[in-house]
């Protein structure tokens, strides 16, 4: 049978699908549609005058079992005919953009533009107030101008994004605050699957360790942020070594399993030890991070100590920048021990764990440092949710959470740093900015990430840069990395 799909598969990429198969097809997309609808749409619950009641709706199930039909229909008839001419203008149109690129200057003319139009924004009072802080601005472009490196204009965008027109309360917290924590979670995975291709699904467990390690630590010992957040690292890394030793002989979905468990140990932990953790009321009152020990309140705090006037927007801008330099070292040090030789062994093991044996690298090593360095960084994200939480308890760590964070590592490009922030962005930020759409947008990000795996299985940033190179480094393509089936 995996012959024949095989071989259908080929002569589907190579010749139209005829009508009958197409029609066999589409009605199946479309019953699997149905089975899925029916426990999640048939019914809706409505408020009545002295109960709840239920509100059938088999017409939005008919449109949407309708519109998969039509669409997967659409696929099977379309598709084999329009591949081969829509990609030859996509590759056509990528060229003519790529020779546009490099003939007015590459990165350093488009930077320079926006340097020069960040500047004269800046002497028209359009930008930030005071306007000193539109330096953060500036000064990493003209710095991305003279690397020639996209880089800093991403980097002066995150540190301006506070003092932004139209930066309130709300979008700090809510988006800038929310997005860099997913970056941060996604980069601390990105090293377990997508450097040493370790398919892990209980990574909330270590965001949970580091949560409430920092929560006791706090309110036990009375000891600060910053004394607490290592001890959190280090802890939650130390949960990395455990979970490590008992999955060192397992590969694939069987790692996948356990690594879920292991999750769920965790947060059924969580609910039943109620001397430590809480249970299920979790743990409140948490301490805030304090600068140089001044707090942010409204008598005798920072305010006061630099002769400002009160308000709780400062205390959002400073958990900004603690958690921004967080994910910038989560991404120095991913990056810097990529190019060092236990980086190269993860890359190694990743293609293939049996070659990697046989040329003498020490698998045990080298899977319990990626456990362990991923965990960490998990741990540091954790500690910082629950000060800025304030309240923690184990609903904040679900399945759901581990299925977030390795979609975005996934659809961003597994091993890609650039690709795993713009998933993050995407994904996290876009569900904000969609609010309004209620359940409408989960249904758009789902399409979205269905058109992903399907036009970009590899994730949005595919290829790969390689550590070492003998003359001149050039770019991998995704097609060429097995990602962990080795």
């Amino acid at each position: 049978m995996a012959k024949a799909a095989t071989a259908t598969m080929q002569a589907g990429d190579s010749e139209p699908t005829s009508l009958g198969a197409a029609l066999a097809d589409a009605a199946t997309a479309a019953v699997i549609a149905l089975l899925l609808a029916m426990p999640i749409l048939a019914y809706r619950s409505v408020e009545q005058a002295v109960s709840l009641g239920m509100e059938a709706r088999w017409g939005a199930i008919a449109i949407g079992v309708a519109a998969v039909f039509a669409g997967r229909l659409a696929i099977n008839l379309l598709g084999p005919r329009l591949s081969g001419p829509v990609g030859e203008l996509f590759a056509a149109l990528k060229s003519a953009i790529v020779r546009v690129f490099h003939a007015i200057g590459g990165w350093r003319t488009v930077l320079g533009m926006l340097l020069m139009l960040a500047m004269a924004a800046s002497g028209a009072g359009k930008l930030s107030t005071p306007r000193w802080f539109d330096l953060l601005l500036i000064v990493p472009l003209a710095i991305g101008v003279w690397r020639r490196s996209p880089a800093w204009l991403f980097l002066g965008l995150a540190l301006f994004f506070p003092f932004a027109p139209g930066a309130s309360r709300y979008w700090i917290e809510n988006f800038g605050i929310l997005v860099l924590i997913y970056v941060m979670l996604g980069w601390g995975l990105n090293v377990v699957v997508g450097l040493a291709g370790l398919l892990d699904l209980g990574y909330v467990a270590f965001y949970a360790v580091g949560a409430y390690s920092y929560a006791l630590l706090a309110q036990t010992f009375g000891l600060s942020f910053w004394i607490c957040l290592p001890l959190a690292g280090i802890l939650a890394a130390l949960w990395g070594v455990l979970l490590g030793f008992p999955v060192l002989r397992l590969r694939g979905d069987y790692l996948a399993i356990v690594t879920l468990a292991f999750g769920e140990i965790i947060r059924v932990v969580l609910i039943n030890w109620q001397s430590l953790t809480g249970g299920p009321n979790g743990i409140s009152g948490i301490p805030r991070p304090t600068l140089f020990g001044l707090e942010f309140k409204a008598d005798g705090g920072f305010a006061d100590y630099f002769g400002l006037e009160h308000t709780s927007l400062h205390r959002i801008i400073f958990l900004y920048y603690i958690i921004l330099v967080l994910a910038l070292v989560t991404n120095w040090v991913t990056v810097r021990l990529r190019r060092l030789p236990v980086g190269r062994a993860w890359e190694a093991m990743r293609e293939d764990e049996i070659a990697c044996r046989s040329l003498g690298i020490n698998i045990t090593n080298t899977k319990l440092t990626a456990f362990s360095i991923g965990a960490m960084f998990g741990g540091f994200a954790g500690a910082f949710f629950a000060t800025k939480q304030g309240f923690i308890s184990p609903e904040s760590f679900t399945f759901w959470e581990s299925a977030i964070i390795l979609a975005i590592v996934v659809l961003g490009g597994m091993g890609s740093q650039v690709g795993v922030a713009v998933a993050a962005l995407v994904m996290i930020g876009g569900t904000e900015l969609f609010r309004e759409l209620e359940i409408y947008r989960m249904l758009v990000f789902g399409v979205a990430m269905v058109a992903v795996m399907v036009w970009r299985p590899r994730g949005v940033v595919s290829g790969r840069v390689p550590t070492i190179a003998l003359k001149e480094t050039r770019r991998i393509g995704g097609d060429l990395v097995k990602e962990g089936h080795g």
